[in-house]
């Protein structure tokens, strides 16, 4: 792409609640991104969900506010098709002066873990299913959207609905017109369980790939949406009585010579994907903050409403936290099924292989797998219930500590605390209006 072409450039970094923080500049910066040419402050990329500096946090009035420098991702540059005028977007991360990785970067700490893949001479390749909400978000509270084709607000469930599907066919063509343009992998979509619910899946494809796609496509849906007049949004639970939205990952781990190494050529697959799993399963109650980052994520989180709250695994088994799918055994994978639809995909992925990476390298053995109904199974380690318990858990958790650096969960666990008591002070109606594109 020339970017001396276009009308303006967004340089973004993705900040600790995946939201893109940056500037707009003029095209003639276009030739000079890799030299450092773009400043900004190491706090804006550990704000809270509102944009505000953390009360307290070392990276403000401590240090001086002091900037790091933007440098390009290799990502972009990619269109922005949701805006009226030709632009691009160049994915960053921020460093500083000399060069070192800004350890609140998000997109680094999920750089460090496949860094570790990588000394091992593998390579991770991952996949991603999310789940979003058409939403009308014109009036006081959320409504379902309009059904562009018989004029009547969707008040019915509809999976796998290719009517419903068909009535947002124009949204649906910008959509993956968008993605295509953008280099994103879509695949299949579907309409969901909730009311005005869809999925798309994103191809399987080298791991940070994957979480650059899912954040791009996560705006792309959003800005789509709004300029055919309704809002999309992959915050957990739109509605309390409704389906909540998920983002679960698929992945499995390449050798140097293009092997699965979770694959032993049956359905079991190797001690190597067992190790994984224990990982996976050690790690996931200290995680929970990363897979339901937000108040409104634990409104998902609850037994029989087809979200994990027990650390469990099985073969074919939706209800797990984990499961394994079956298929050709060159395919054998791993899915990871706890993470809401509104979590920071950079933050997510490398919890999600840091802790399957911390169970190979320690040699774990994982429980046997479970069978049936894991909701109805006594004894499974359980899934933080609430935020408050959540951020505690991430701050102390000595397997966290193995999987991202100490300063990430300082700031994490200070952006958190700030927001549950921001939250406080809003009527609970309105805490939707917060979330509903921000996550």
């Amino acid at each position: 792409m020339d970017l001396s072409a276009l009308h303006n450039i967004r340089v973004t970094a993705c900040d600790l609640n995946g939201q893109m923080r940056g500037k707009r500049v003029p095209p003639e910066y276009g030739s000079k991104l890799n030299k450092g040419s773009v400043r900004m402050p190491f706090s804006a990329l550990n704000v809270d969900l509102w944009g505000a500096d953390i009360e307290g946090s070392p990276l403000v009035f401590e240090t001086g506010d002091a900037d790091g420098i933007l440098l390009p991702t290799g990502r972009g540059p990619v269109p922005m098709p949701w805006l009226n005028s030709e632009t691009a977007l160049v994915p960053m991360c921020l460093y500083d002066d000399d060069g070192t990785p800004f350890a609140g970067d998000p997109r680094h700490a999920l750089s460090t873990v496949l860094s570790r893949y990588a000394k091992r001479d593998w390579s991770v390749v991952a996949a991603t299913e999310l789940e979003f909400t058409l939403i009308d978000a014109s009036g006081p509270r959320p409504q379902p959207p309009t059904n562009p084709m018989t004029g009547r607000r969707l008040s019915e469930e509809a999976v796998l609905s290719v009517v419903e599907m068909d009535a947002f066919e124009a949204f649906f063509t910008d959509l993956y017109d968008g993605c295509a343009a953008m280099g994103i992998p879509a695949q299949t979509a579907i309409s969901e369980s909730g009311i005005g619910q869809f999925e798309i899946n994103l191809n399987h494809q080298d791991a940070m790939r994957c979480a650059d796609d899912t954040w791009l496509f996560k705006a792309l849906t959003r800005g789509l949406a709004r300029k055919r007049g309704f809002a999309a949004t992959f915050m957990s639970k739109p509605y309390a009585d409704d389906a909540g939205n998920g983002m679960h990952v698929h992945f499995s781990v390449i050798d140097s010579k293009g092997r699965n190494v979770f694959n032993d050529g049956g359905l079991d697959g190797t001690d190597i994907l067992r190790a994984a799993v224990a990982g996976c399963l050690q790690a996931m109650p200290g995680s929970t903050l990363i897979f339901a980052p937000h108040g409104n994520s634990y409104t998902r989180l609850v037994p029989g409403a087809h979200a994990p709250t027990g650390a469990s695994w099985a073969y074919e088994n939706r209800t797990a936290a984990i499961r394994i799918p079956g298929g050709a055994p060159e395919a054998r994978r791993i899915e990871h099924r706890v993470a809401g639809g509104d979590i920071n995909p950079y933050l997510m992925l490398a919890a999600v292989l840091g802790a399957a990476l911390l169970g190979i390298e320690d040699s774990l053995q994982p429980p046997d797998p479970i069978s049936g109904n894991a909701y109805e199974i006594a004894g499974l380690p359980q899934l933080a219930s609430d935020w408050a318990s959540a951020i505690d858990a991430f701050e102390t958790d000595p397997l966290v500590a193995r999987i991202f650096p100490g300063d990430l969960i300082r700031y994490m666990a200070m952006t958190k605390r700030q927001e549950i008591a921001r939250f406080a002070d809003r009527p609970e109606d309105q805490h939707w209006l917060s979330y509903l594109e921000a996550v």
